[in-house]
């Protein structure tokens, strides 16, 4: 039978009466044969209500300290899950982050895993227990005793890295949705499950804001080719399965732009450096300073935009906002460096985007998309432009009629049929959206 990593998140969890059910699942997979490794995050909003413990009594928190804290929720969750699989008549231990053998870098809140030590895990599973490790969280440091935290939807990514040092046959994000749909449900309620997924649309998803998978975790299981399979906590739903390559995938060259879903982020701040593009070095500077300044450059999207009177440009800056406060600081202490004029920031702005492929080779693709977004009078301007992805900012409070539109668009067709033609003296480009 298969070895199983099962990763069930905060909103599956909730409860002690939602951990039963968790627990019921995990001992018929259990019964069936499977040995199963089970990875849970913290009860419902744990994590949150922890951090604004923390802030009650320092507004700004020790790192070291805020990590330990926070490190707890995902302690308690384990524990009560492996006590309601030993209730239903099955053998469980709860294991944390450093009995998993989870190594991180020393970044507190927002370490990486840089290797997997999961002896014990095995071990326990070599005894027909069902192991249950705490997400979100790891080790570091000349003994392994320093506990860090991964950040949000680290909790993923212990579980694909668990998969890849296990060897596991695949790894399940157990969520409340059936899988990855075509757009979030909560703005466009007809969305539906995508039955597969390529690593890499499901990484794009990520970056451009779908929350049903980390981006981390998406760019860990591409790495190590780990076998996902998003799914419902709460039903038997398959899910989408996230593959190396898509089942008879067409050729690529002259078949259409396809796109896959639809992803967004309302969180985004917008960062204009004037008066830098002409200056040699002016963007790798800006980038050095970032990543010297661990601000977010991962996750930051950058645009050059030449000035209409021969005079510099600008170099505009998309990332979360959550990132903004580090990046501004970065890029004031830099200006010298960096060589810019001036600085000025746009809060309250989230990007919308396509994911799919062929792009590049169908300028049908971007034609549609801004004929939609004029029809709706949302003001956009392009962020990023590649084969596989465009994504395009807009206003926060516009951007759920935006989603809805481009969804309508792009996605509410049947699959044969066309959506835009564009031709030229040397192409003619059809574009059909699924």
């Amino acid at each position: 039978m298969a070895l199983i990593v099962q990763k069930y998140g905060g909103s599956s969890v909730p409860t002690t009466e939602r951990i039963r059910r968790v627990a019921e699942r995990v001992v018929r997979a259990h019964d069936e044969g499977h040995d199963v490794v089970v990875v849970v995050s913290a009860m419902g909003d744990t994590t949150d209500e922890l951090l604004a413990l923390a802030r009650n009594v320092d507004t700004a928190p020790c790192p070291r300290e805020l990590d330990t804290l926070l490190s707890v929720g995902e302690q308690v969750s384990s524990t009560l899950t492996a006590m309601a699989i030993h209730a239903l008549g099955a053998s469980a231990c709860s294991c944390s982050g450093r009995q998993a053998g989870v190594i991180t870098t020393p970044a507190h809140g927002g370490a990486r895993i840089v290797d997997v030590r999961p002896r014990l895990v095995r071990e326990a599973l070599d005894r027909g227990m069902i192991p249950v490790v705490t997400g979100f969280q790891g080790v570091c440091g000349e003994n392994d005793d320093e506990i860090t935290t991964l950040g949000r939807g680290g909790s993923d990514t212990t579980a694909v890295a668990l998969a890849a040092a296990l060897k596991a046959d695949v790894c399940e994000i157990c969520t409340d949705v059936d899988g990855v749909l075509t757009a979030d449900p909560k703005i466009v309620p007809e969305a539906r499950p995508i039955d597969h997924l390529t690593y890499e649309a499901m990484r794009e998803l990520a970056a451009a804001g779908a929350r049903v998978l980390a981006l981390s975790s998406a760019e860990y299981a591409e790495r190590y080719a780990v076998p996902l399979r998003v799914r419902s906590s709460y039903d038997e739903h398959p899910g989408t399965a996230v593959v190396s390559d898509e089942p008879r995938r067409p050729p690529s060259y002259g078949s259409p732009a396809r796109v896959v879903a639809l992803a967004h982020d309302p969180s985004r701040t917008k960062i204009t450096l004037s008066g830098v593009v002409g200056r040699a070095g002016a963007t790798a500077g800006m980038m050095y300073a970032l990543a010297k300044a661990g601000s977010g450059i991962g996750t930051a999207e950058i645009r050059a935009v030449p000035a209409g009177d021969g005079r510099y440009g600008a170099l505009t800056l998309v990332l979360p906002v959550t990132d903004a406060p580090a990046a501004l600081a970065a890029l004031r202490t830099c200006r010298r460096g960096i060589g810019y004029d001036g600085l000025s920031i746009e809060d309250e702005v989230g990007t919308a985007s396509l994911v799919g492929s062929g792009f590049r080779s169908h300028a049908g693709t971007f034609l549609l998309l801004r004929k939609t977004l004029d029809e709706m009078g949302v003001p956009f301007e392009p962020v990023t432009a590649s084969d596989t992805r465009i994504s395009v900012l807009c206003r926060a409070s516009l951007l759920p009629d935006a989603v809805r539109a481009l969804h309508k668009a792009f996605v509410g067709l049947e699959p044969a049929q066309p959506l835009w033609q564009t031709r030229s003296d040397q192409a003619v480009a059809v574009v059909r959206m699924r």
